[in-house]
């Protein structure tokens, strides 16, 4: 598979991305991958790039969004930070992809299991973790089941799954909220915002749409 060039990414709509990216993680869940010469694409892509999509995703080990949805050097971009979640500076990285890069899909990939969701639902308080942690706890407060206290920790999993699923729908609605560029975008239809979550136990991602 040939690294994306500028008249391929031209080809590429929101609707296409997303299927790539469903159907890289087909491949990836059955160990099927694409064939592609990673040297090839370092020589392809070394006068430009041309991704199709901006992935916002955790910093977690395991959610890698290039393996997990099976794309090679210059497909994608990847946004990583604890806890998927947007600021100034990754707003702005997103307005670069999509407005002056030409990508077609942003996805806000949260995931089971999220340490950060953990200390966010424990209310943990370490040095600068604490802002982040901050950052994420209106997502614990918009969950409103288990009302028991002893409940809402990071002990109860699908107490913290479901916080991580609210923290992927309030961070796309920060993204519409505070990014008047790829809210027009996407009223526009150039680009199109979906929400995801990873199954770090079976390798499936499942699209929020």
């Amino acid at each position: 598979m040939k690294a994306h060039t500028k008249e391929t990414q031209a080809t590429m709509t929101p609707e296409k991305s997303l299927t790539f990216l469903k159907e890289g993680n087909e491949r990836f869940q059955n160990n099927l991958k694409a064939n592609r010469n990673l040297l090839e694409q370092v020589n392809d892509t070394s006068e430009g790039q041309f991704p199709f999509a901006t992935v916002l995703s955790c910093i977690d080990s395991r959610v890698s969004a290039e393996l997990v949805f099976d794309q090679g050097l210059g497909d994608i971009f990847s946004v990583r930070i604890a806890g998927n979640f947007v600021n100034e500076d990754i707003l702005g990285s997103m307005e670069f992809g999509c407005k002056l890069a030409g990508t077609k899909l942003i996805v806000v990939l949260g995931h089971t299991s999220c340490g950060a969701i953990k200390g966010a639902c424990d209310h943990a308080r370490l040095g600068n973790l604490t802002a982040l942690i901050n950052k994420i706890e209106p997502a614990v407060d918009a969950v409103k089941e288990p009302t028991d206290e002893s409940l809402r920790n990071s002990k109860n999993l699908k107490f913290v799954d479901e916080v991580a699923s609210k923290n992927v729908e309030l961070t796309i609605a920060n993204i519409r909220k505070q990014s008047p560029v790829l809210a027009e975008m996407e009223e526009n239809g150039e680009i199109k915002i979906v929400g995801a979550m990873y199954d770090i136990a079976s390798g499936a991602v499942s699209f929020y749409e």
